[in-house]
């Protein structure tokens, strides 16, 4: 949609739609905790401000918490104004427009729209502020979805995969990618910090969003257990994922343990060794101490084979559960090779 100079509030799609910059307004712990992707923090408050002011609205009235408001305002708006200004111009040093929301679209949005203004800046509002942005983010889950799976055991280069079959015109959505984790005890090893669960599912709905904008007929993730460390797949889509077909990728046992050495040997021995001490319980004294010796001594297959056996009994357990199943051995192909044998397959229809 055309942006026309407005200072109106839009609904969600629409906000969405323009192309000015976003600025969240809410204080820095809101604004970690989930945010519109893409959008800038510019607080109007900060996390002790916000909670003082709020509790003056609670047990005071609404006209002590604006007055309380203005006072940690004002003092701030020439800053205020800088940022703004640096914020919204552009190279031939025209200033353009923002979007602007805080969490219900109300004082803290309208007062820093009030001041962009006052320097000749359109501004759109969020109509609902951010509480409006998360209804439409789980109403993204919903909607009924034709996904496909790419499952398999750890270390048959899954996520490698999916990475290339992108290149291929076929819409793949990376959850592991999106959570920075890959799921496992060492799923956090090399990767950087995660998102919180609700970041997680912002931006994971825009990417559903662009499916749906886009001419895919289906899309393919991995099949993943419903946490990805500390972010959660939502329940609605997690739920599609148990019932979509499986493309089950078979690998040799010395493949895996190649590809796994490959991947992870790289980082510390003390991070191997945390991490191999967070599924202790699970893998028993034996295989925990041959795992923790071998990572001692550098022996990375070892180290990988001490942890197989309790990794693909777990695959095993899950894997009994999914009927609709294409298994494709891919032993021995290259990644190029590889896709070519998944998209030539007959795959059982979603």
């Amino acid at each position: 949609m055309s942006e026309k100079p407005t200072n109106s509030s839009y609904p969600v799609t629409d906000f969405r739609n323009l192309i000015s910059p976003i600025v969240d307004v809410r204080s820095p712990g809101e604004f970690c905790q989930g945010h519109l992707p893409g959008a800038i923090n510019i607080p109007l408050f900060s996390d002790i401000e916000r909670d003082t002011i709020g509790k003056s609205y609670k047990k005071e009235s609404r006209i002590k918490a604006i007055f309380n408001g203005l006072k940690v305002t004002l003092p701030k708006t020439s800053k205020l104004l800088g940022i703004i200004l640096q914020t919204t111009t552009i190279k031939d040093g025209v200033n353009n427009s923002l979007r602007i929301y805080c969490w219900r679209g109300g004082m803290r949005s309208n007062a820093f729209a009030w001041l962009a203004r006052t320097i000749g800046i359109n501004t759109y509002l969020l109509k609902g502020g951010y509480k409006s942005y998360r209804k439409w983010v789980l109403n993204q889950f919903e909607a009924d979805l034709p996904i496909r799976l790419i499952g398999g055991k750890t270390g048959t280069r899954k996520t490698d995969l999916l990475n290339h079959i992108k290149k291929e015109n076929i819409y793949v959505i990376d959850l592991e990618g999106i959570a920075n984790h890959r799921g496992s005890s060492f799923g956090s090893l090399g990767m950087g910090d995660q998102p919180t669960t609700q970041q997680f599912e912002n931006t994971l709905a825009e990417s559903l969003d662009n499916f749906h904008k886009s001419n895919a007929i289906e899309i393919w993730l991995e099949a993943e257990s419903p946490n990805l460390g500390k972010c959660r797949i939502p329940n609605n889509l997690f739920t599609k994922m148990k019932k979509a077909p499986i493309i089950e990728i078979i690998k040799t046992k010395n493949e895996r343990v190649e590809n796994l050495v490959n991947l992870y040997s790289q980082n510390s021995q003390t991070e191997l060794k945390d991490a191999v001490n967070r599924i202790s319980k699970r893998l028993g004294p034996q295989r925990t101490k041959e795992a923790l010796t071998a990572i001692e001594t550098k022996e990375w297959s070892k180290a990988c084979e001490a942890m197989l056996e309790y990794y693909d009994k777990c695959y095993e357990y899950e894997l009994k559960k999914t009927k609709n199943i294409n298994s494709i051995n891919l032993s021995g192909l290259c990644l190029k090779s590889s896709i070519n044998k998944i998209l030539n397959e007959s795959l059982n229809p979603l």
